[in-house]
């Protein structure tokens, strides 16, 4: 637990991201949405009128050097406190001294760095100091705080939203680094506009790794009389790999699993093949790939290419056997199979439906017809009396009907006209129709002998 020791340390030592933390508003860099002028956020930190809030987004944009800013600004007494280093014990000795500084009439500001990791006991321990206002707590995190944040504290709480920062921000706080003292400015760099722009599309709209990558550079630059030289080859060192935003349990990992399964579904094989990709290179198992891919098969293709199940299954065995990095291939060809096949949602929305009757209607019991009858007491009970052998008869057909009663005129199952969907239509009518033609001619019978019946009974009431 610090009390704004974060925002001293401005010791050439330090990163660079942190010799250039900007100190107002003015220097801030990105975030129009939220501290340009005339905008919410700004004008509560200019007023220092700050409310319980949370800082969401991505790692780089913002959310500690808001705080920072805050806590320059307000007259309230501000601590820096760390979700990562810190328990209840220490939760409790902030709010006993917060407390203590509410009764004497003074504020107390709490920064939660990574509130995220707290537990929900962790979490509870701030929500009766936050109520009766003994502490205005400001949290920040780059996970959804809808999943991550108790409802009750984030129902107290403004969440604002961060986003990743645009390249020519990026390129600001480069240039700003080539030239402030705190920076490079006392150096002479040669970097070039395309090394700077290549930093900028590796950073991927994080600041601290723009920032960290142009240091990098520097240090292993080519050193001179005239200063020091970025070369193309070592930047291309410092940048080899992309370190993307992906956590496995996190809301990004639904959020690119939704992308790819959508895409599919668009019929869009190109952006489903990217998505895929992103996951993968993301560090993520693809045998949780090709297990949403069996999933799709079905839901989203189903009868109009029942090959399509078998397709995904075995891009599952495939990447079962080989693993990564040999099995994307696999998982490319069922992602392309997938996107470009016909598509129908008939199977999803008769589980779907045929669900909520088994939820909502009585439990209905198995009609006796449908019973097997083994022991002699259950033949007395009339178990499988009247059942049809559907193999016995020419169609392979019969009108024994196998729904309960009350939902004999449900109907689940709507196959489309979509692939080979069409030709299960066109089977399950004329199914449908022998069946009522069937009925129809057996009803007419039913009839007819009724007729006769009422009418030998007349006859034989006139005679007596």
């Amino acid at each position: 637990m610090e009390q704004l020791s974060l925002f001293d340390d401005r010791e050439r030592t330090a990163p660079l991201a942190s010799r250039l933390r900007p100190d107002s508003l003015e220097d801030f860099v990105g975030q129009e949405h939220l501290v340009g002028k005339r905008k919410i956020l700004r004008q509560l930190i200019e007023r220092d009128q700050i409310s319980s809030m949370i800082f969401w987004g991505p790692p780089g944009v913002g959310k500690t050097t808001l705080a920072s800013i805050i806590a320059g600004k307000t007259k309230a007494e501000f601590v820096n406190f760390s979700a990562v280093t810190s328990g209840i014990k220490e939760i409790k000795e902030v709010m006993n001294e917060a407390e203590m500084r509410r009764q004497m009439g003074r504020r107390t500001v709490l920064f939660v760095d990574e509130i995220h990791r707290f537990n929900k006991a962790q979490q509870d321990a701030f929500l009766p100091f936050v109520e009766k206002g003994s502490i205005i707590l400001i949290g920040a995190t780059t996970e959804n705080p809808s999943f991550e944040v108790n409802s009750a504290l984030l129902s107290r709480c403004k969440v604002f939203v961060l986003k990743g920062l645009e390249p020519k921000d990026l390129m600001k706080l480069l240039d700003h680094a080539l030239t402030s003292p705190s920076g490079f400015g006392g150096q002479h760099i040669m970097i070039q506009k395309h090394q700077k722009e290549a930093i900028c599309a590796f950073a991927n709209g994080d600041a601290r790794t723009a920032l960290n990558t142009l240091e990098m550079a520097v240090l292993n630059g080519e050193m001179s009389a005239k200063g020091i030289r970025i070369t193309d080859e070592c930047l291309e060192q410092c940048i080899s790999r992309k370190s993307l935003l992906y956590d496995k349990t996190g809301e990004e990992h639904y959020n690119l699993i939704s992308a790819l399964h959508k895409s599919m579904r668009n019929s869009d094989p190109d952006a489903a093949i990217y998505w895929m990709c992103r996951m993968l290179e993301g560090g993520e198992n693809p045998l949780y790939i090709a297990r949403r891919l069996i999933r799709f098969a079905s839901e989203d293709i189903g009868m109009a290419d029942s090959g399509a199940l078998q397709i995904a299954v075995a891009a599952y065995q495939a990447c079962h056997f080989l693993g990564m990095p040999e099995c994307d291939v696999h998982l490319a060809h069922a992602v392309t199979y997938l996107a470009m096949a016909p598509k129908s949602n008939a199977l999803y929305r008769a589980c779907e439906s045929c669900r909520r009757d088994v939820r909502e209607q009585p439990a209905e019991p198995v009609p006796l017809v449908l019973r097997n009858a083994p022991t002699g007491l259950m033949r007395e009970l009339n178990y499988g009396k009247g059942y049809e052998y559907a193999h016995n008869t020419e169609e392979k057909l019969t009108r024994m009907r196998c729904m309960p009663d009350s939902l004999k005129d449900r109907i689940y199952y709507a196959p489309t006209d979509e692939g080979a969907e069409h030709q299960v239509k066109e089977r399950l009518q004329k199914i449908k129709e022998w069946k009522r033609g069937k009925m129809d001619v057996e009803q007419k019978a039913t009839e007819k002998t009724g007729q006769r019946s009422s009418e030998k009974e007349l006859v034989e009431a006139h005679r007596h």
